[in-house]
């Protein structure tokens, strides 16, 4: 059984400082994705989201495991988060918001496993968001990102290096990323961990 621990081996993109906004290059990678919109607080298409996706990445983990041998870790949740007018994004007003939730597959997981998978979880689950999901590649390419450590609520500042870093370097570009490294439910939120990510050019 090869066990590969990802968060390891992409280290630069998945574990970043908390102290220095840093400039990190994303390859292109595929994700299992589902879009929505509406505030992820009181959204309930934003949670059938979520269930829809760790169902599908848990499974096929375990299919991976079956079948090539090869045991990891799932990825983290990671979002993307935007507003048609991005003047009007703002963090006191959610209900405008637009999202992608998404979860890394490695490159080994193609797209018949990724297929054959979700048929079986629609069989013995049949989460609701589940006909919404996709797989598909994502390329972000030049990033600015650092790591926040605290409650979503608290992000603000932290959001705001980021921007002033790529304003000191170039433009922002793309949508705002985000990658939840904890388990919300069961952490503190005074120690949660969430990467912000910022495409730029």
């Amino acid at each position: 059984m090869k066990k590969i621990d990802f968060k390891k081996e992409l280290k630069h993109l998945y574990q970043p400082s908390a102290k220095e906004v840093v400039l990190v290059e994303v390859p292109a990678m595929d994700f299992l994705m589902i879009d929505g919109q509406g505030d992820p607080n009181t959204s309930r298409s934003y949670q059938e989201a979520v269930e829809a996706l760790f169902s599908v990445a848990y499974a096929i983990k375990f299919k991976v495991k079956k079948t090539l041998a090869i045991d990891y870790g799932v990825l983290p949740l990671e979002g993307l988060w935007w507003a048609d007018d991005m003047a009007k994004f703002s963090v006191d007003d959610k209900s405008a918001w637009k999202w992608t939730m998404m979860i890394m597959q490695p490159e080994f997981v193609g797209e018949a496993l990724v297929r054959d998978t979700i048929v079986e979880v629609k069989a013995k689950k049949n989460p609701a968001a589940l006909a919404l999901l996709r797989c598909a590649p994502f390329n972000e390419g030049k990033c600015a990102q650092i790591l926040h450590v605290g409650p979503f609520s608290a992000e603000g500042p932290t959001v705001a290096k980021v921007h002033a870093f790529i304003a000191s370097v170039g433009k922002l570009s793309g949508k705002h990323h985000e990658i939840y490294l904890s388990d919300i439910r069961k952490a503190d939120p005074a120690k949660w961990k969430t990467v912000i990510r910022q495409p730029l050019r």
